[in-house]
């Protein structure tokens, strides 16, 4: 029968060169998941690959005087060398690397069919530009005004651009969340805010003495009896109009100058002043047939909605600032003067003056990049045909190599190899590539489905594979990427369904959002200087010990504080369980003990599957070490010791391996089925109960499950260990943990 399929994935990371305590963390979180499922008997699918275009290798370019391509696969072996040390259980032959043309063609494939469906389209629009990428940002890369990667201020610039339609998966991106039940719900909450639904009205408004009318959308028609003034975004195309030959037509064409250098962040904060015009127009309001002046005001924005907005300075706070900045009035509404929401409605309809409307925040996914090192866009410009994709039997369109990295422009536009070419469509010899290349985020959008049969060449996928693997089970990555790479992947997961290419719905069924790596309260970077090299940590230590600390450290949705000291207790541990697996003669089960010790494993082994069912890492380990405390105390027998090797070794691999082959075993620990519970065992007539003085640990004794808190401390008291480190001291207080422990607290005789 053939096995039950679980596919395990971590995201894939950047070449830079050297592995963090972050990718540690992450890897290791996933490759423990992956031991554990393999030894609960799973078909597992656990690849690896590397996300390898991107700016940072194009700035070596630069800087070093090596091209992104020599620097970037140099990057990659080292990095692999790390991820072999830390025994990560990679597919090793299922690797994908975004920068090789074997990838990236089907990258320019996938382009070519969303163009062909009206996916993917080009326009001049208002750009987010970065002064010191030197390249676009989607609206999703700017973060607080500024580049996400470099946190420059980012400025508005007008481009014809690359874009691909996400707008219109937005109501199934946005629903789509719901069927998500194992994603953490505060990444769900920053998508559905991202995507931005809002459910209202469009209201036209006939401009005075003209034919023209003005749409605005409002998501408060409750309110239009406290409308003042409208207001139009600058770059609305009536104001031109509006302005030309007035006594204020350069005092407003200076003001749109000057809104054109602010970004969208600073034009919508409300903490700042709000500027604008008159227009010298006035829109007659259809409910109370008052005359409502026209302004041209700042923070309206072009891109939402209709680029206008009705003015209720008595009900919204933006409204409110620039009214009182510009002596318009402001007329209250008492809660009678308010009408109810359907009356509104049944008005509109009545006077054929606007409709329902329902709109989002999210825009269109701007892809285009002026950079060198990505994915070439295989699109043409022919001087008959207009825009054409490159025939898909030229595939791929390679990076030209004859090309100048100290521009400062855009590398691809200094090389005529590349850019003149012959139209596919109708030969004319005087067609030019696109010089843009895409946003690294479409290659991350689509490498989960690659991985299912990475080393097909006739498609980018096999159908059949990625039907039969995804969603990913498990997919283990940064928050930082809430509305970045998870967003754009479930719209290419989406649309790459539309287009017959596969059957998933939703590409990842489970999210975990591991916490960050902190070194005395701050995030480990390395412009800080407070990095820590797990090569050295390996190199001291072995590879177990970095995994066990980083797992035992924290739950792994905290962020984890590094200690040294942490990480020689995770040595301390791996060392007692050597000691014990392979010096059984020191460790014989004492008389009488049989019984405990075998109720003391199926109790560990009961916990510990919950435990690693529930990515509860840092408990499983800290139950194994109660474990091991019992058999140093209690005394082993081989089965005990078996199974805590099969229970250790989804954390400490190398370990596991050696102590397995020690306790007289030929066959591979990572081929073992993980260990099962007796429930009868489980559910003795007795416990252990560790028993300690000042909190240290000094015997453990077998109770009575039904045994009272007074009779278990008398007995206690009459171990013959107590009694010696009770000798002259006298009890203060006794602290009882139910069934696990006594802890006797005392101070010296006076």
């Amino acid at each position: 029968m053939p096995k039950q399929r679980y596919y395990v994935l971590e995201m894939f990371p950047y070449p830079s060169g050297h592995l963090h305590m972050g990718h540690v963390r992450n890897y290791t979180i996933g490759d423990t998941l992956a031991r554990y499922k393999r030894m609960q008997g799973y078909d597992v699918l656990h690849p690896m690959g590397f996300d390898s275009f991107g700016l940072p290798a194009e700035n070596a370019a630069k800087n070093h005087n090596v091209h992104p391509q020599t620097w970037t696969l140099q990057n990659i072996d080292h990095m692999k060398n790390q991820l072999h040390q830390l025994g990560l259980s990679y597919d090793w032959d299922k690797e994908v690397v975004t920068c090789l043309p074997a990838y990236y063609r089907w990258t320019q494939w996938l382009f070519i069919q969303l163009f062909k469906q009206g996916l993917a389209y080009k326009k001049k629009a208002n750009v987010n530009w970065c002064t010191s990428c030197n390249t676009v940002l989607a609206n999703e890369q700017v973060e607080e005004g500024a580049c996400w990667r470099c946190k420059t201020k980012v400025i508005p610039k007008k481009l014809s651009q690359w874009f691909f339609k996400i707008t219109q998966y937005a109501e199934s991106l946005l629903t789509g969340l719901d069927s998500l039940q194992e994603w953490p719900e505060k990444v769900k909450t920053m998508q559905a805010n991202w995507i931005g639904k809002s459910q209202g009205v469009e209201i036209e408004f006939q401009i005075e003495e003209s034919t023209e009318k003005i749409t605005v959308f409002t998501t408060r028609p409750d309110t239009v009896y406290g409308i003042t003034y409208l207001a139009v975004a600058p770059e609305h195309p009536f104001v031109l109009d509006w302005i030309k030959n007035t006594p204020q037509e350069s005092l407003v064409l200076s003001f749109i100058d000057h809104v054109k250098t602010q970004s969208t962040m600073d034009r919508t904060d409300a903490t700042k002043p709000k500027t604008g015009y008159f227009l010298g127009q006035y829109a007659i309001s259809p409910f109370t047939q008052e005359k409502l002046p026209i302004w041209v005001a700042d923070y309206v924005l072009m891109d939402y909605a209709s680029g206008a907005v009705m003015g209720v300075p008595a009900q919204d706070q933006r409204d409110c600032s620039f009214a009182q900045a510009h002596q318009i009035p402001v007329k209250a509404l008492s809660e009678d003067d308010m009408p109810s929401k359907e009356a509104v409605l049944s008005l509109i309809q009545k006077t054929q003056c606007g409709r329902p409307l329902t709109q989002y925040r999210l825009r269109d996914w701007l892809i285009s990049r002026q950079r060198y090192w990505g994915t070439p866009i295989p699109m043409i410009t022919c001087p008959v045909c207009g825009i054409v994709p490159v025939s898909e039997t030229e595939l791929p369109v390679l990076l030209p190599t004859d090309i100048t990295f100290s521009w400062t422009g855009n590398p691809l536009q200094t090389s005529p190899s590349f850019l003149n070419t012959i139209c596919p469509q109708c030969g004319h010899k005087n067609a030019t590539r696109d010089t843009d290349t895409m946003d690294t985020f479409v290659d991350s959008s689509w490498y989960f489905m690659r991985y299912c049969s990475a080393n097909t060449s006739e498609k980018p996928f096999e159908e059949e594979a990625v039907n039969s693997w995804l969603p990913v089970d498990q997919y283990i990555g940064g928050v930082e990427h809430a509305v970045l790479h998870l967003l754009y992947a479930r719209f290419f997961c989406k649309a790459l369904r539309d287009l017959g290419l596969h059957k998933i719905d939703e590409p990842f069924k489970a999210l975990l959002t591991q916490g960050m790596v902190l070194k005395e309260g701050t995030k480990m970077s390395k412009s800080l200087g407070n990095t820590v090299d797990p090569t050295t940590i390996i190199e001291k230590y072995g590879a177990d010990t970095a995994r066990l600390f980083i797992l035992f450290g924290a739950p792994v949705d905290r962020d984890l504080e590094w200690s040294d000291s942490g990480v020689e207790g995770a040595s301390r541990f791996l060392n007692r369980v050597s000691r014990l697996c392979s010096f059984p003669e020191q460790f014989r089960l004492k008389e009488g003990q049989k019984n405990a010790v075998e109720q003391m494993v199926h109790i560990t082994i009961q916990k510990v599957t919950k435990d690693m069912d529930t990515f509860g890492y840092n408990t499983a380990i800290s139950k194994l070490m109660e474990l091991v405390n019992g058999l140093f105390l209690s005394g082993s027998m081989a089965w005990a010791n078996e199974q805590l090797v099969l229970m250790l070794a989804p954390f400490a691999p190398f370990l596991a391996k050696e102590l397995w082959q020690k306790l007289g075993h030929s066959t591979d620990v990572h081929q073992q089925a993980w260990p099962s519970f007796d429930p009868h065992k489980v559910q003795l007539a007795t416990h252990i109960v560790v028993v300690q003085i000042n909190g240290k640990l000094r015997t453990q004794i077998e109770v009575d499950a039904k045994a009272s808190q007074e009779t278990v401390e008398k007995q206690a008291l009459e171990e013959a260990k107590v009694k010696a480190h009770l000798h002259g001291h006298q009890i203060v207080k006794i602290i009882w943990v139910p069934h696990k422990l006594l802890n006797v607290v005392t101070k010296p005789l006076s």
